[in-house]
């Protein structure tokens, strides 16, 4: 159900109590009239979402010029990822990250900006190892090289301040070379800008250097298909896969049919697959419910 909201340009929360029991969808979706001069961009972080999570909602909408009164749709809904609930888990098929407090029962979700196609960021399990406020950037012997071939050089250390990408704070991975940052560049979030390293919208990374502490797990994934379960129906998120995972895994669905399957259980309801097939071949990010036949009726998805 999508609920109007006409005027508000409010930051949105990012902070989701858990489901209840046996739930997996957090959030809600809302449209909204874009004012004179709104851009995708500016509208995504005032609702804490991604530029290609808003192109993905509104796919006949322009992005950089919607134009005063176009209804454009928020989604601010989403399923949780697959897995356990603990610890930080980042999803890079929806660039976004979702941490679960180990002593709040909330679930604390932001956009994130991931690394460029030939700089991917790498799926794995992983810990915070460290933090600091203010980082200097000792840049890679791999971009001095890039950014020199490319007439832009850089010095081997950048400092604090404006200039430094990793914008006011950093959080560090046990992948070696890889952490999580603030930038000086904020429409890169939601995004693939980066070297490999993940990037928040700079008033994001300075709440979440607070909330998260050193030692906390991670687990990086790569997960453009998510089913879930919202008061007994089952709702289906398709986000447009990376190319790493089609060039791996092709253009075909078996994960999302696989997703839907798991969730089903012992649920002796199907699927209705023409459906799922038209949620695959659309990929607007937006979780959505699936209906479920039993026998000649049916059930959900209403």
């Amino acid at each position: 159900m999508l609920l109007f909201l006409g005027f508000l340009r409010l930051a949105h929360a990012v902070t989701f109590d858990l489901p209840a029991e046996g739930d997996d969808v957090v959030g809600r979706i809302f449209t909204l009239t874009t004012r004179y001069e709104e851009t995708f961009s500016d509208i995504a972080r005032i609702y804490d979402i991604g530029y290609r999570q808003m192109v993905a909602a509104n796919p006949d909408v322009d992005a950089w010029l919607p134009g005063e009164g176009s209804e454009v749709v928020i989604p601010q809904q989403y399923i949780l990822p697959p897995g356990p609930r603990e610890g930080l888990v980042i999803n890079l098929a929806e660039l976004r990250l979702y941490y679960f407090p180990e002593e709040r029962p909330v679930v604390v979700t932001y956009p994130i900006g991931i690394g460029r196609e030939g700089w991917s960021t790498p799926t794995g399990k992983t810990t915070v190892i460290g933090k600091k406020e203010g980082p200097s950037w000792t840049v890679p012997e791999s971009i001095l090289k890039e950014h020199e071939e490319e007439g832009d050089p850089l010095p081997p250390v950048i400092p604090p301040g404006p200039d430094n990408p990793l914008g006011s704070h950093a959080i560090y991975l046990g992948m070696n070379g890889y952490l999580l940052h603030g930038t000086n560049k904020p429409y890169g979030v939601g995004m693939r800008v980066s070297h490999g390293c993940i990037r928040l919208y700079p008033e994001n990374v300075t709440r979440f250097f607070e909330e998260i502490e050193i030692g906390v797990p991670v687990r990086i994934i790569d997960k453009p298909f998510k089913a879930g379960w919202l008061k007994g129906e089952l709702y289906v998120q398709v986000h447009p896969p990376l190319i790493e995972y089609v060039e791996e895994k092709g253009h075909n669905y078996t994960e999302l049919v696989d997703a839907v399957i798991t969730r089903l259980g012992e649920d002796e309801r199907r699927p209705d697959w023409d459906q799922l097939q038209d949620f695959a071949k659309q990929k607007t990010g937006i979780p959505m419910p699936l209906y479920l036949w039993k026998g000649n009726s049916i059930a959900g998805g209403g």
